[in-house]
């Protein structure tokens, strides 16, 4: 029987036409939202990767999103990062192209930090590109007493179009700690993780507060996309953030 197979299978061949090449190589993402929101934010971006054979988890920070039910102001920014680091350990993700939005970027600096031999590239979606000693606050708003502070209420960011008036999912309050707290870098592995800088362009924005971030990243020798898109690509420029996403080297 296997010597007949051998004998017809090139026959197949000739019949059917020439194999389908390989196809295109798969990723492993993960993807961390920006403040105030949730996994769910990231719903449909994960619905495309999936269907194009990628691997996604659409992680949830505490006290956000589905977690609402665990806000507190106790949580902080280390909260955030281990729950980023959590996923990957007890999802046993290896190779992981890690993509933070806009308060995101600080979680995912601080995972790369953290676990640098699980992360393939760190992807930066309009989103805050820190420094060591740094807050989201002091690059949110340097003056001190900005929109950050003025959403202040109970130790929580309530800005004032979070309200429990709106349907399921929606934007929720964030503890204010996690933007005041102070992002500690002390593996150097972590800065030899290559990056990528997707910055958002509206063309009534400007100055645009995010192009600082994108310099940031291009003087570290990351390549630079700017995507015609408001803050929010993952909500309105689906299609081509996706096809940026699956650029990732």
């Amino acid at each position: 029987m296997r010597a007949l197979l051998a004998l017809l299978l090139p026959l197949v061949g000739l019949a059917c036409g020439p194999l389908p090449a390989l196809a295109q190589q798969h990723h492993t993402y993960v993807l961390v939202h920006g403040a105030w929101g949730g996994g769910w934010d990231w719903r449909a971006v994960d619905s495309m990767l999936t269907a194009r054979g990628h691997r996604v988890e659409r992680v949830t920070l505490t006290g956000q999103g589905e977690r609402v039910h665990l806000a507190s102001p106790d949580i902080g920014l280390s909260t955030h990062v281990t729950d980023v680091v959590n996923t990957i350990f007890w999802e046993n993700l290896h190779d992981v192209v890690l993509v933070g939005h806009s308060y995101g970027g600080m979680v995912v600096t601080g995972v790369v930090d953290r676990i640098p031999e699980r992360i393939r590239r760190v992807v930066y979606l309009d989103a805050f590109l820190p420094d060591s000693g740094e807050t989201t606050l002091g690059l949110a708003d340097p003056s001190g007493n900005g929109f950050l502070q003025r959403t202040a209420r109970d130790g929580m960011s309530v800005p004032s179009w979070v309200t429990d008036t709106l349907a399921v999912p929606r934007d929720v309050p964030q503890s204010l700690r996690t933007f005041t707290d102070t992002l500690r870098l002390v593996n150097p592995a972590g800065r030899r993780v290559p990056g990528t800088y997707i910055l958002t362009v509206e063309p009534t924005v400007d100055p645009d507060p995010f192009q600082r971030f994108a310099d940031r990243a291009a003087a570290r020798g990351w390549p630079v996309h700017r995507l015609q898109s408001d803050h929010n690509a993952q909500r309105s420029a689906r299609v081509p953030l996706v096809a940026l996403l699956e650029q990732v080297p």
